[in-house]
């Protein structure tokens, strides 16, 4: 999916009032609400000011470019990044991204959950059973039904991956998944997922989207793609985001992140 010129910000797409989009009853108050947020480096601005409300339940699509901009506004709504400038209001606090921090994960963005590509499937999911656990706590190497508690949720009917295979034999929409699943493994309130543009194939993204909107029925999903998503897919809200830088990819420095 190529990417095109930063839109301009304008209203929530009209597709996030479809009913059968999954909204928790009673539960509209927006669990985070971003107002001026912006993120300079010691290098330079990155991006802002950006507005964006987060609704709960769903997937909230933010429309932008690719890059760096993209990439440190989601880590910034995951409480992976600081904004140096605006108000951020998160699960009830505000400016607290440790707060923020812990309520969220985050997935197939390179920065914060890249897997080393030679690496086999069934030592990925040991090493992350063992991350969660308590730190008192003896894991043994995974087994098929770790495999299968961790990934189905996010996989569907889709099928999962052999635990011999290598990460870097993976199909593009498998990888995407399976990187989502292992890093979603806590399952906290707020899942923010890299752009479904960063998939090559138009149908792998379009499944990958569909998958997330069904994540979003159990938890708030924060997403991204340049071109605004599929029209045939019930979205909880699609905004358009500006100020966004757009350079050529830089990677984000890690002393600017949390």
């Amino acid at each position: 999916m190529s990417e095109g010129d930063d839109a301009v910000t304008g209203p929530i797409d009209t597709r996030s009032l479809g009913t059968d989009v999954p909204t928790p009853a009673g539960q509209d108050e927006p669990i985070i609400v971003a107002e001026g947020i912006g993120v300079k480096a010691s290098w330079g601005h990155i991006y802002g000011p950006v507005d964006v409300t987060v609704r709960p339940g769903g997937v909230t699509l933010l429309v932008g470019s690719g890059g760096r901009g993209r990439t440190a506004l989601l880590l910034t709504l995951a409480g992976r990044m600081k904004p140096t400038s605006g108000r951020l209001t998160a699960f009830g606090r505000t400016n607290k991204a440790h707060h923020l921090f812990s309520q969220a994960a985050v997935a197939d963005i390179d920065e914060v959950d890249e897997i080393e590509q030679t690496i086999r499937v069934h030592d990925v999911v040991t090493e992350q059973i063992r991350w969660a656990a308590p730190w008192y706590k003896w894991v043994p190497q995974s087994r098929q039904d770790d495999l299968e508690r961790i990934c189905r949720p996010i996989f569907g009917d889709y099928s999962l991956p052999s635990m011999d295979a290598y990460v870097e034999e993976l199909p593009e929409l498998t990888a995407a998944l399976f990187r989502i699943a292992v890093a979603n493994i806590r399952r906290p309130p707020l899942l923010v997922v890299g752009g479904v543009d960063r998939l090559t194939r138009v149908d792998s993204a379009h499944k990958l989207l569909q998958r997330l909107v069904e994540v979003g029925r159990d938890q708030t999903v924060i997403t991204a793609d340049v071109n605004g998503g599929f029209a045939d897919l019930p979205l909880r809200d699609v905004i358009t985001v500006d100020n966004l830088t757009d350079d050529e990819f830089v990677r984000i420095d890690p002393a600017e992140r949390i």
